[in-house]
């Protein structure tokens, strides 16, 4: 592969529910086949390790993890002398405050993070807090990622502000439940369709007291055609070959001096001022 040219991956896997050691055994066997693999970036679920549907805070903290505790050093053995980076979700606790989050770890330990910012009515989300950082660009080597969790994708402006931050790749860790079935087969394409980048959806399988979910995680490109992707909802991983350079160019010239196109450079801010506004 060319300096441009990366390898990523889409970790589909079932999560056991409160039950933090299994689910690194499992984390740790799928990184090990990541690696063997050549990837340089693994995006796996939301929540890999605890588990998602909670029934109150209560339930939830004692599962709480800080961004420097000492399990994460094992993901970072696990990545080797490699160049592989991987995106973890679990449930970060900080002071009085729990977020659902994702950690991105390559074999230096913990080298970037997010705090989910849009939280729906359903799940743990219910009882956390909102993230509190603005959204940013994180290297995972030369890679430029965007982070992002599960519901983050139903708002553009997620996406667009991580494309204008220069992100290569939006890495979307989610839990999308069988309901979900058409955000997991629009959202993906239309996003990285609209920024032209790259956009990995990583979703869990199995079956978590009443919620039942459905797999189909996915790899699009910049011109929103998958790149790899899967009906199933059973575990599996996707890999594909991306091109940085693709992502980095965001004038589209279908016929040259007729037919251009640049949504960044296209764009017309001052309309737009009712986005910033809540209601």
């Amino acid at each position: 592969m060319s300096q441009q040219t990366k390898r990523v991956a889409a970790v589909q896997m079932d999560v056991a529910f409160a039950d933090i050691d299994h689910n690194v055994q499992q984390i740790l066997a799928k990184i090990a086949t990541v690696k063997a693999d050549g990837v340089d970036l693994a995006v796996f679920p939301e929540c890999a390790l605890t588990g998602y549907c909670f029934e109150s805070r209560e339930e939830a903290l004692p599962l709480g993890l800080s961004i420097d505790d000492p399990l994460f050093d094992s993901f970072a053995a696990a990545c080797g002398d490699s160049d592989l980076h991987v995106i973890i979700g679990f449930l970060e606790i900080e002071g009085d405050k729990l977020f659902n989050s994702q950690a991105m770890i390559n074999r230096s330990g913990v080298v970037g993070s997010y705090r989910k910012i849009h939280l729906p009515g359903v799940g743990v989300d219910r009882f956390l807090d909102p993230g509190d950082r603005e959204f940013s660009i994180q290297a995972a080597g030369e890679i430029r990622v965007g982070m992002a969790i599960c519901y983050d994708s139903s708002f553009p402006e997620t996406s667009r502000v991580l494309g204008l931050h220069g992100a290569d790749v939006i890495a979307l860790s989610t839990n999308w439940p069988v309901a979900a079935r058409r955000t997991a087969e629009i959202v993906p394409p239309a996003r990285s369709m609209e920024n032209h980048l790259y956009f990995i959806a990583a979703n869990r399988v199995g079956t978590e007291r009443t919620f039942e979910f459905c797999g189909m995680s996915s790899i699009a490109g910049p011109d929103g055609v998958m790149i790899a992707e899967t009906d199933s909802d059973q575990e599996l991983i996707l890999t594909a070959d991306i091109d940085l350079s693709i992502a980095r160019n965001k004038q589209i010239v279908r016929t040259p001096g007729k037919h251009v196109i640049d949504r960044f450079a296209d764009r017309q801010p001052e309309r737009y001022t009712i986005i910033g506004e809540k209601k």
